[in-house]
């Protein structure tokens, strides 16, 4: 607001200012080709009313102080343009910092009590993320291994428990029948003793 402001009277004045130069100089110019005009010849020189020459001094005067004024003003303006610049310049490099400090904070992660950058966090989980697949795939070969070698062991147990079934089928078959064979040896024994 103070900006537009600031500038809606500076060109305000510079309008006024140019209206007034014109007018004043279209004055003085107009005076001197009056007095020109008016004054009379003699012997080859212009002679000037002095009253008119005195009076056209005046409008000069006044004129020439008019635009040494509005220099002066110029460079009032100019002088709190540049001061007013240097404040913005100043303000545009606190307002970049501390735009830099934000987007700094928040590109930042705070993980484990230490500060990260989001693209250095996203790394590292998605590094422990891989780790642990990792492990979880280390896991399921493993355990797909040893579910192989229990597959196995319970096949040889299961071979191994018919082979000791059939064995001890024989085997009490053959006590069956080595008791059988003494019991009749006994018994032959026994007849031959009576």
């Amino acid at each position: 607001m103070k900006k537009f402001l600031f500038s809606s009277l500076f060109i305000f004045s510079l309008v006024l200012t140019g209206a007034a130069q014109t007018s004043s100089e279209s004055t003085i110019d107009e005076k001197f080709s009056e007095l020109i005009t008016t004054s009379n010849n003699f012997k080859g020189y212009k002679v000037v009313d002095a009253e008119e020459l005195r009076r056209l001094q005046g409008l000069t005067s006044n004129r020439i102080a008019e635009l040494k004024e509005e220099i002066a003003a110029n460079k009032e303006a100019a002088l709190a343009q540049k001061q007013k610049i240097a404040k913005l310049n100043a303000e545009l490099e606190t307002l970049q910092a501390n735009l830099e400090t934000v987007t700094a904070e928040k590109d930042a992660l705070a993980f484990l009590g230490m500060p990260f950058s989001k693209a250095s966090y996203k790394g590292m989980m998605w590094g422990i993320v891989g780790v642990l697949v990792l492990a979880l795939a280390l896991f399921v070969v493993r355990f797909k291994k040893s579910h192989i070698h229990t597959k196995e062991a319970r096949k040889n147990l299961a071979e191994t428990e018919k082979e000791f079934e059939a064995f001890r089928v024989k085997a009490l078959e053959k006590e069956q029948r080595l008791g059988r064979l003494l019991q009749d040896e006994k018994n032959k024994q026994m007849k031959m003793a009576k």
